[in-house]
């Protein structure tokens, strides 16, 4: 199900996003959508960085697969 939510754009960008709509002959939120959803490899990979970051700082701690069976009660 879609949900309809709305935005705040800078006009150029609006008009940008208007030629693509309509040079594809998609809409907006089509277009809108796409680019999100394509975004979201990109967020992956921030998320995945700062996480590493976090890890090398000490921050956080890794767990072996093994160790993560064994506090599971899966041995």
């Amino acid at each position: 199900m879609k949900k309809a939510i709305n935005i705040r754009m800078d006009e150029t960008l609006l008009t940008d996003l208007d030629s693509y709509a309509q040079e594809l002959e998609r809409s907006r939120t089509y277009i809108i959508e796409k680019a999100v959803s394509t975004y979201f490899d990109t967020l992956d990979e921030m998320i995945s960085d700062k996480r590493i970051d976090e890890l090398r700082a000490g921050k956080t701690e890794a767990y072996s697969l093994e160790e993560v069976a064994q506090r599971l009660g899966l041995n």
